[in-house]
């Protein structure tokens, strides 16, 4: 039986023959992201509960990973981390007085960047929000030829240097994660730090099956049976890469109820049950 042509973008956007529901994801997509865009702000612009500790202020505790690392500390915050816990003390007398006081404003530049090259992301947004096209064999916003990776080639190639930012962060949260389960040096276990340990454990997930990654351990090689370590590994980050999109939406939901958790635990509105006592 013959093929049946159909140019969709003469058509107009969202014109498509196909009979599924397949305007679900770019309006989750949407939603997501949405959300998260407007939370995250929110966070970052508030400048105090994102850290928790019922013991003294010394080692250990419950940090945010909005707010990780602690580059500058502004120490009379309500619910701010202890002076020493920042890398280069207080804020200095030059940041713009337009801008709270927050950490993370000092950080946020590097998961994003990582994040909106990512080759998951950049189909996921350009779908939802650019409608070019918003889902397969669907009209686009544009009737022009698509060029949305011709046109920021150079942008979005950024993210392969972006990927050893992401890694740093990895470990840096894992510390985090690790600290969650002392206070005053004294080993324990409280919900938070399941919840901060879980964290690095879903980004790691995301970042490690990332598709720069996968290419950095197994591209380049004629021969992939020649060295099995690095077919070994490239197996392995094969393994999470077919699970990018699922790690991509874990990892973010996770980073942004960990925040709350450690912003709930800090105002005194939710009780973290642990093994040091409340």
């Amino acid at each position: 039986m013959a093929g049946i042509s159909v140019d969709i973008r003469k058509k107009g956007f969202a014109f498509t023959l196909r009979t599924d529901q397949w305007w679900v994801e770019p309006a989750l997509v949407m939603f997501g992201f949405t959300a998260f865009v407007v939370y995250s702000t929110w966070a970052a612009f508030q400048a105090q509960f994102y850290w928790y500790s019922n013991g003294a202020e010394g080692f250990g505790g419950y940090l945010s990973p909005m707010y990780s690392p602690l580059v500058f500390i502004n120490e009379t915050a309500k619910g701010a981390a202890p002076v020493h816990h920042a890398w280069f003390g207080t804020f200095p007398s030059w940041w713009p007085s337009f801008l709270p006081a927050s950490p993370a404003f000092l950080i946020v530049a590097f998961p994003l960047l990582f994040r909106f090259t990512c080759y998951y992301y950049r189909k996921a947004y350009y779908r939802a929000f650019a409608g070019s096209p918003p889902a397969c064999a669907v009209g686009a916003v544009s009737q022009k030829p698509y060029k949305g990776e011709t046109g920021l080639l150079i942008f979005q190639n950024l993210h392969r240097y972006a990927l050893y930012f992401a890694v740093i962060f990895i470990f840096i949260l894992s510390y985090d994660g690790v600290m969650a389960f002392f206070r005053d040096g004294k080993f324990g276990v409280g919900v938070g730090s399941m919840v901060l340990l879980i964290n690095p454990i879903l980004l790691g997930s995301y970042t490690f099956g990332c598709h720069s990654f996968r290419h950095l351990v197994g591209g380049q090689m004629d021969c992939m049976s020649c060295n099995k370590f690095r077919y070994g590994t490239w197996k392995k980050v094969t393994f999470l890469n077919e699970r990018h999109q699922l790690f991509a939406w874990m990892s973010l939901i996770w980073v942004g109820f960990t925040d709350v958790y450690v912003r709930m635990v800090s105002m005194g509105v939710w009780t973290d049950f642990s093994t040091w006592g409340n």
